[in-house]
């Protein structure tokens, strides 16, 4: 059996990617997106992604099992030390600690270029919900990001009303002066 490596997504994943997102958007409440995006908008994420920040794919042989990037807390230039995280398995690729390696290299990344802070938007329900596992919420805390606040009833999915949790993780120091971010397209070697 072949080892699970971490390299850095290319267009040409966006098959692969988009199969793995799919049944988030058809079949939960874990992402908000209705649609499925298709091959190509997931080809187009990709490479907007990488002209800024990592994205990444976890990989056994010639299959991708996961996937992990980071965008931009917000437009504003002041935030440049915040990103926004996420996470994608295959259904049959979660509990294997493959988010966290996933994780773990993102975070890697986001530091060299000078990141300090890291957020996850976790979507949640009031109580059992057949269309939101609660795994998310547990697997965050377990990389180290806490609670940072809750919107209350924001999304509408499946004719239910949702929340969504805000969690953050500091991965450095908060100093006087703060280091330079560096787009992810111009790190050496990026991934």
């Amino acid at each position: 059996m072949h080892e699970i490596s971490i390299r850095t997504a290319r267009e040409t994943d966006a098959a692969a990617i988009a199969a793995i997102y799919a049944p988030y958007v058809r079949d939960t409440a874990i992402t908000y997106e209705i649609i499925v995006p298709t091959e190509r908008e997931m080809a187009m994420r990709v490479r907007e992604t990488l002209t800024r920040y990592p994205f990444l794919v976890a990989q056994r042989g010639e299959d991708i099992l996961g996937y992990a990037y980071a965008g931009a807390f917000s437009q504003r230039a002041a935030y440049q030390h915040s990103a926004e995280t996420t996470v994608y398995l295959a259904m049959e690729s979660r509990g294997q600690g493959i988010g966290k390696r996933l994780y773990e290299a993102l975070e890697e990344i986001l530091s060299r270029q000078g990141v300090l802070n890291l957020y996850a938007k976790i979507a949640n329900a009031k109580g059992e919900d057949a269309f939101l596992p609660q795994g998310s919420l547990a697997f965050h805390r377990k990389q180290g990001f806490h609670p940072a606040g809750q919107f209350t009833q924001c999304a509408n999915k499946f004719g239910r009303w949702y929340d969504m949790v805000y969690m953050e993780k500091s991965i450095g120091e908060h100093g006087e002066q703060p280091p330079v971010f560096v787009p992810f397209s111009a790190l050496t070697p990026p991934c």
